[in-house]
């Protein structure tokens, strides 16, 4: 996990249309995979999140999206585009990473 006062930055996004998944390298090496339907229930647009408490609206056809495009934010973030219309969601970095971490399978033990 990436240290909080030192972000890492992504060096590499695939988008990988048959396995619906995004996978993104960081410099410091780890390499995480999000799912395009966790992308889409978790766009941080207020379309999806709301603009209050508890109003986080479901999205239920989201196991059958694509990503059709993705657009740089300036140096901290990427605009996705799925091909079920949605494109307001603005990802930053870190919340690519938050989401890669929280798709990360249980270590075995």
């Amino acid at each position: 996990m990436a240290d909080a006062g030192s972000p890492s930055w992504p060096v590499r996004l695939a988008f990988q249309a048959r396995a619906r998944r995004l996978s993104i390298a960081f410099d410091d090496g780890a390499q995480l995979y999000i799912p395009f339907a966790v992308l889409r229930r978790e766009s941080p647009s207020a379309e999806v999140q709301g603009h209050g408490t508890g109003e986080k609206r479901a999205v239920p056809h989201a196991d059958h999206v694509q990503v059709t495009a993705a657009e740089p934010v300036g140096r901290y973030a990427v605009r996705l585009v799925f091909d079920d219309g949605h494109d307001s969601g603005i990802y930053s970095w870190r919340y690519l990473r938050q989401l890669g971490e929280a798709c990360m399978p249980a270590p075995q033990g």
